[in-house]
Order: C-alpha cells, then structure tokens, then sequence
C-alpha cells in the first residue's frame, strides 16, 4: 500500500473540545525517550504528526474526556547537533523539518505535536514552554490557515508523558490522558502527573469518577490496588458475546472494569443456552439480543459498570468508531475477517487488541481429536494475525466471501463449533471460560506485569487440553502489511476499507 492510497484527507475538525488522549506504542515511546534522554541532562525536543479520532458528537454535561483521541504515527527527531541552544531547562531548535511536515499534515488531516524533554523533572509547563508553545502553534496555524490545536507534550526522565491542546491563539487544554500500548499498557492522567495531590485525589477539573469500591477489595488486595483502580478507569470492547464473550465480560465487569461496549448482532438461541452465561429460556423464546441480555446481567450486578450494548455487526463504521475509542479490545469472534477487522482497528487507532481462538477437531468417529486454544496479545505496530500466519490472506477473502453471500454461510456454519462433525450444541463451555480466563489474565499482566520473566515472551499463549501441552511465542518482526499504518487514525473511507465508506462521503 502506497502512502498515496495509504491516506485520505479527513478535512474536517469535527469538535472544538478538548483532546480526550495521546495515544502511542510502545515502540514510539522508547524511540521517543532514548532520543529525549540522552543522558547530558539537556533538554532535547522531537516532533510528531498523530492521526485522529473524531469526537462523537456533543454531549450535555461532558467531563472533556470524549474529545478527539489523537495517535502518533509518525516521528521526526530533531538531532541534539542542529540545536541553537540546549540547557537543562530550555531548547532552542531549528524550524526547517516543520514545512514538509506541515505540509503533510494538511493533505492528510493529522496533527501536530511537539514533545521535549524535563530532565530535572519539572512536572509541569514552564514560562519557557508557555512562550515558545505560543508562538510555534501561532505560526503553525498561519501555515495551514485554520484555527485547529495541536499538541505539546512534555515526557520526564522516568518516561511519563503529560500534554496539552494549544490553539493559534495561544488557549490551552490539559489533554487528560496519555497511554502507551507496548508489552506493558501504561497511562498516565494529567491529575496525577502535574496537578497538586488534592486534585489527583479527585477534585481537580477532570474528577475521577471511579474509586477503589467494596467490592474490589478482595481483587485490590490479590493485584494490587493500582491494578483495580486502572482497569475502574478504563472502556474496554468485547466483539463477540457468546462462546468466549459471555465469561469474558462476566469476568471483567466483576473485576471491576470503568465500561463495557458489547458488539454482536446475534440473538439468543435455545441451542446455544449451554454456552452464553446469564442466558435463559426465556430469553431464546424472546428472541433477545445477547448484547442485551449480557447488559442486563451486568447492570443486575450492581458493582458500577457501565455497559453499552451494540446489537450490530462489526462491519459498520459507527461500531468501528466506537470501539476504537476503548482502552482495549477483546476478539471473541470465530469469524477470520472480523478478527482481522479487529486487527485493523488496534492498528489505526494504537489500541490493545486481546483475540481468543478456541478450535475442536473431530476424529470421525465420533469423538474429538484435538481441543486447543491461543489467546493472542497484539500490538499496534508489532505482528498481526496475518503475520502470525493465524489465517492466511485467502481465509480473509473467503470469509469477506462468505459473509456477503449469507446462504453459502448457512451452507458452511454447520461445522462451526467443532470441525469435523456437524454439532448444534457443544458442550463447550468449560473450555470457553479456560481460554477467556487466560485472556482476561493477559490484560491483567499487561496493566501490572507479575511474571517473573516479563511480557516479551508471551505475545501469544497456546494451550492444548489434549495433549497437555503449553506453547508462548513473542512478537516476532513487525506485520509488514499494518505495522507503518500503526497510529493513521481516520481515512476516507474509514481503515482504507471502501465497505466502512461513512454516510454523506466519498470514497
């Protein structure tokens, strides 16, 4: 894919709010600190171009975390050498990189940032910063002719980042949060990092409106406090409600998850009572969706969470939308074009992407050959399912094949649960919620690591029941295919995918 083709103006700036998060890899955020520290106590400053979540529409009484997400996408060190001036508490530096980049960013509707250095650790915007912030977006504005704000960010020496919106006319805004998605998942509010403790505490501009209840306790006292008030903070997608999905938002809404945003089309069936948790009779004899159903078992809990239910398939943009503004994603899915899908979304918008896959082969003789499992941990610019060879390029055109021609789909859906051998109602539950635990773990290693050799090699976890075997693999070289599109946020159409093409726009 040319970077041609690769991207398509987005020419409009969708809301005047705040930005809701900086988003970056991992990779970026080394690539960022090794550059911003190179250990002479000096100041050093990159530039990057993010690409951009629209904000969904306005809404009353918004607490300015539902603004545009921003992601990096792409970086331009400023070398220490070409700098006028760098001292422990200011740089000076050369403007003769911003034009191209400027440039660029008005064809392709990206961003700009700025991010240096504290190396004492001032956790806050100097007079320093206040002055040059004001006259480099004031000059960037002129330039591309428009009143939209980019981003300044500071990152101190233990790797933190805060950063804030800055308009041509020199008003800024906190941005309140910046994640980094790696092998760890990592973010840090803007009321923890530069407000005093009062407002860190909750009574700052952006309260946090979740705290440690008393539910939690017994999962703050076994992971960590922090663990607990981390994932109270977060909006996590689940794509898939049934097999996987049902034990997977069971398990998270009970440890305590900020909000939950179900995706799945599907109603509730008599045949697949055995495996939806929450399910009942009276639910398949209504016809109820499994997103409701499971939103209402939630809500029953009565331990916080929120839940959205979304009774739609994958493949709209709007659901796209929605999911790509979560802190992380699970893939519950068996269909390989929606998993990819998934994967596409992770990539675009730097979200944390958990896909559990569970596989049963019949013998032929009326037994099962193989039960196996594999949770994958993907991140956006390191290896994708295709890479990983979890399905080959042919298996996403036969399933896209497949979902548009539904009457071949009935044809073939009755091998679904167990290749092999045609079985309606599979006694599959147990095995669901083993390899749903182990992805619901994954995201816990990842946001509060306890494994004594770190997350490096755990990129993916296969488990076989039959043969008692565990196998984990590590990344592996970066999806030559998605990696360089790690952090593009919004095209026209949406992912580059002419079938995610948005109402009222063009491809």
């Amino acid at each position: 894919m040319t970077e041609t083709t690769a991207i398509a103006a987005v020419d409009a700036y969708r809301s005047p709010r705040p930005f809701a998060a900086l988003r970056m890899t991992g990779r970026q955020h080394a690539h960022l600190r090794q550059h911003l520290f190179p250990g002479d106590g000096r100041e050093s400053i990159a530039l990057a171009l993010c690409g951009r979540l629209a904000a969904p529409p306005a809404a009353p009484e918004s607490d300015g975390e539902d603004g545009e997400i921003l992601t990096i996408y792409k970086i331009e060190l400023v070398p220490h050498e070409r700098c006028l001036e760098r001292t422990p508490e200011r740089v000076r530096w050369p403007t003769d990189a911003l034009p191209a980049l400027l440039d660029l960013a008005q064809k392709s509707g990206l961003s700009l940032l700025k991010i240096h250095s504290h190396p004492g650790g001032l956790r806050r915007f100097s007079s320093v910063d206040d002055r040059a912030d004001h006259e480099l977006f004031a000059a960037v504005g002129a330039w591309l002719d428009n009143d939209r704000p980019h981003t300044s960010a500071v990152m101190l020496p233990e790797g933190r980042i805060f950063a804030r919106a800055v308009s041509p006319d020199g008003a800024t805004a906190p941005v309140p949060k910046v994640a980094v998605v790696g092998e760890e998942i990592r973010s840090w509010r803007w009321t923890e990092v530069v407000e005093s403790n009062a407002q860190s505490k909750g009574t700052g501009p952006f309260k946090d409106r979740h705290s440690v209840s008393e539910f939690a306790r017994r999962t703050a006292q076994a992971l960590g406090a922090g663990t607990t008030t981390l994932l109270s903070r977060m909006t996590v997608a689940v794509v898939g409600c049934s097999g996987t999905g049902s034990p997977t938002i069971e398990m998270l809404a009970r440890l305590g998850v900020g909000v939950l945003v179900l995706v799945d089309p599907d109603r509730v069936e008599e045949k697949n009572l055995n495996r939806i948790y929450n399910a009942t009779m009276a639910d398949a004899v209504a016809g109820e969706y499994k997103v409701d159903v499971l939103a209402g078992a939630v809500k029953a809990m009565g331990l916080g969470t929120i839940v959205k239910p979304m009774a739609k398939d994958l493949f709209s943009a709007n659901v796209v939308r929605h999911v790509a503004r979560c802190d992380a994603v699970f893939g519950c899915m068996d269909s390989i074009d929606g998993r990819d899908l998934l994967n596409r979304v992770a990539c675009f918008y730097s979200v944390p992407y958990f896909d559990v896959g569970v596989r049963l082969v019949a013998d032929g003789l009326g037994s099962v050959d193989q039960i196996c499992g594999t949770v994958h941990y993907l991140q956006p610019d390191g290896s994708s399912l295709l890479s990983r060879s979890a399905y080959t390029a042919e298996d996403v055109r036969a399933a896209a094949t497949r979902r548009e021609d539904p009457a071949q789909y009935e044809a073939l859906r009755s091998e679904k649960y167990i290749s092999g051998v045609q079985e309606d109602r599979p006694a599959v539950i147990s095995v669901n919620t083993l390899y749903a635990s182990l992805a619901v773990i994954e995201l816990l290693a990842r946001l509060h690591g306890f494994r004594d050799d770190g997350n490096g090699d755990f990129a993916s976890f296969s488990m076989s029941l039959t043969q008692a075997r565990l196998l984990i693999d590590s990344d592996g070289m970066p999806c030559p295919a998605l990696s360089l599109l790690a952090g593009r946020g919004d095209l026209r159409p949406l992912l580059n995918m002419p079938e995610l093409t948005e109402p009222g726009t063009a491809p």
